[in-house]
């Protein structure tokens, strides 16, 4: 495990009563942004760690600890390997939160578009704000190992000449000022997230059944004609709402398959006898978090 440092530099006091949320990332990033967004309201402390098996590996540690973690994008489509480091986690979905990824170009006080010669930022950041970065002829583009670390570095080295590609939130955490903003290409690019918790502490942050309205399962079926249609056909039955089904091939187990699925829903009650219903048919099933849906994020 390697996480970052212990704590978010903003948090330097930590009280007893505050929520510490790990996130993939340091403080500015989107999954920062994020964690701030679902708990608007409340003093949490940010708990940096450099990769998604680190943050894992963090929670595994400590069960008093959140996470968030993104799960998929409305470009990049599903992050797989985060699927498989839930299902093999101990950990509860306890909630989700949307977020439009949108890009600033950032540079230190009284830089202007004129006098950049280099811009830095992680290579999907890049890559998303291609079309405006090749309206700017006179731009070095360097790729860097993030988006708000770039930014950082920018501020705590002095970097004249320089800006960075990340969002709004990072530039106002580290004083840079904005040159220009929505410079992404695509301007409908959303990431879901989803909060974690272990089953300690899961039940404390968990909605009453009848505000819940989302599931996240996991499930193999047996190589059989028709095993998925059967499942689909008795979910279809009670009105339940397949809002995302994902499979991964089984490791060892040629052309069988694990099913991710998310499930939405209008009655509590009805989901579970559709569970109780479907549960012969499937296999290695596995509730990963009931929870209540986020509704898209405005533009």
């Amino acid at each position: 495990m390697k996480s970052r440092k212990p704590y978010n530099l903003r948090d330097s006091f930590i009280r007893d009563d505050m929520k510490r949320v790990a996130i993939q990332g340091i403080a500015g990033c989107f999954h920062d942004a994020a964690a701030r967004e679902y708990f608007a309201g409340e003093e949490i402390a940010i708990v940096e760690c450099d990769t998604f098996n680190d943050l894992f590996d963090t929670l595994d540690t400590d069960a008093s600890m959140l996470g968030i973690v993104a799960i998929e994008n409305t470009i990049a489509g599903s992050l797989l390997p985060n699927h498989e480091l839930l299902r093999r986690s101990n950990l509860t979905v306890v909630g989700e939160t949307k977020m439009r990824i949108s890009h600033v170009l950032c540079a230190l006080p009284g830089e202007t578009l004129d006098s950049i010669t280099e811009v830095n930022s992680h290579p999907m950041a890049l890559m998303q704000c291609d079309n405006f970065l090749r309206r700017h002829q006179g731009f070095n583009i360097v790729e860097k190992n993030d988006t708000a670390g770039s930014a950082r570095d920018i501020k705590e080295n002095n970097l004249r000449h320089r800006a960075a590609v990340c969002g709004s939130y990072a530039a106002a955490l580290y004083g840079l000022d904005v040159l220009a903003e929505g410079i992404e290409t695509n301007k409908r690019n959303f990431t879901r997230f989803l909060i974690v918790a272990d089953p300690l502490v899961a039940n404390d942050l968990k909605p009453r059944p009848e505000l819940i309205n989302k599931s996240s399962v996991e499930f193999t079926l047996p190589h059989s004609h028709g095993a998925l249609a059967k499942v689909l056909t008795i979910l279809s039955f009670y009105d339940i709402n397949l809002s995302k089904i994902q499979s991964l091939p089984i490791v060892g187990r040629e052309w069988e398959y694990r099913f991710y699925v998310d499930f939405t829903f209008d009655s509590y009650v009805r989901y579970s006898k559709a569970i109780d219903a479907a549960r012969p048919l499937m296999n290695d099933f596995k509730i990963l978090g009931e929870y209540v849906e986020c509704t898209n994020p405005a533009d």
